[in-house]
């Protein structure tokens, strides 16, 4: 199972199907994951279902982050945001990599 950070590897990662571990860094997604800890990532496929709120590892504007998807458009596009409210964009399924199963 691969370790790692919020980056290209670890979507890599993800896209090959393997598990991961992620360790989320900085304070927008506190108090749910704190800075530094780790969290269980399984990978998101055309299959997975995605709900609003669910915590998610996607690429939104070139950045890599474990962030919350905080509205649905017709289950094709996905609103990101921390959780204190700041939205970064919306993407498609096919940049949000994995799905946070378990907080470490």
């Amino acid at each position: 199972m691969f370790e790692g950070k919020e980056n290209a590897i670890a979507a890599n990662h993800l896209k090959s199907g393997e598990t991961c571990i992620l360790t989320g860094y900085g304070q927008s997604m506190t108090p749910k994951i704190k800075s530094g800890q780790k969290v269980k990532v399984i990978p998101v496929n055309i299959d997975t279902e995605l709900n609003k709120n669910d915590i998610v590892f996607c690429k939104v504007n070139g950045n890599y982050y474990l962030h919350k998807i905080s509205a649905i458009k017709n289950k094709k596009t996905y609103q990101i945001s921390n959780n204190h409210g700041h939205i970064n964009g919306w993407i498609s399924k096919n940049n949000i990599f994995g799905k946070v199963v378990e907080i470490l």
